[in-house]
């Protein structure tokens, strides 16, 4: 794969319903500053799915490269990383996330 174009990071997890929007907050909080603060992020979704008394949350960054994506989350890059906070919520912890190279987008950079 050349690698060209950017990259997008997938985080998945799952929280109670009850705790969904509070959870939200805090990803909104905490989470997406973290994520703008590093050089080359070039933004950050947070999608929900309500599945019975589960919601699901992914959170979709993008990244002008792969060099970008290990300033975030290290030489490590393909481990998911978590907040203390996390705990409070989170129903497991998935150890990875997925990362794909964007061939082509409308999305502005």
């Amino acid at each position: 794969m050349s690698g060209e174009g950017f990259v997008v990071r997938i985080w998945h997890g799952r929280v109670p319903k009850g705790k969904a929007d509070t959870y939200r907050d805090f990803l909104v909080r905490r989470a997406v500053p973290d994520y703008e603060s590093v050089e080359g992020n070039l933004g950050v979704d947070i999608l929900m799915r309500e599945e019975g008394d589960v919601v699901h949350f992914l959170i979709l960054s993008y990244w002008e490269s792969m060099d970008a994506v290990k300033r975030f989350a290290g030489d490590d890059y393909e481990r998911a990383k978590y907040y203390d906070e996390d705990k409070d919520f989170l129903l497991e912890f998935e150890r990875n996330v997925q990362h794909y190279y964007v061939a082509w987008s409308s999305r502005k950079k």
